[in-house]
């Protein structure tokens, strides 16, 4: 009696390791004989599917027209509701994966510098110093009345509000 290797667990074995042979759909284009893996619709707001290999899938989805067919409204209403069931993945800060200046800076962050006037790889203590200089010249206190010096003060908070939350949770991710 031979023993198996994935000791009840199928996860633990490679997948389509088995002796029997594992049924492959081949791409749908033409005279392609690669692995069809890459659903796409064959129409709008279609449930069938063409399967193609990558390099054609790309190819298919470089002309597609999400929008196809709607009127401006409807497309606007769609996209609309597209970004308010994807504004979870842009919110979810919790990804990043290293530290500034290596592309781990949200777009949120990247304005903020630009308020500044800082490069994406400065550090929190050059963002303060940075911060307390223009504040010191635009506050409320050493101009008042002047709205638009309480408009740049609010500019600069709002930035250093951001730097400062990001920087707060790159401390606690321990990055």
């Amino acid at each position: 009696m031979a023993r198996s290797s994935d000791w009840g667990f199928p996860r633990w074995r490679g997948y389509e390791s088995s002796r029997e042979a594992a049924p492959v759909r081949l791409c749908d284009r033409h005279g392609c004989e690669e692995k069809g893996d890459c659903p796409a619709p064959k129409s709008p707001n279609s449930k069938d599917r063409w399967y193609f290999c990558q390099p054609h899938a790309a190819e298919y989805n470089r002309g597609w027209d999400y929008f196809q067919g709607l009127d401006k409204e409807e497309a606007e209403s769609r996209a609309k509701a597209e970004r308010s069931e994807n504004a979870g993945y842009a919110e979810a800060q919790h990804y990043g994966w290293g530290g500034s200046g290596d592309g781990s800076r949200s777009a949120d962050e990247m304005r903020a510098l630009e308020v500044f006037e800082l490069e994406a790889d400065a550090d929190f203590a050059a963002i303060k110093r940075e911060w307390r200089a223009r504040a010191k010249k635009v506050h409320p206190d050493v101009k008042p009345g002047d709205a638009d010096a309480a408009n740049e003060f609010q500019k600069l908070q709002l930035a250093y509000e951001v730097l400062k939350a990001a920087e707060e949770r790159r401390e606690w991710k321990g990055a």
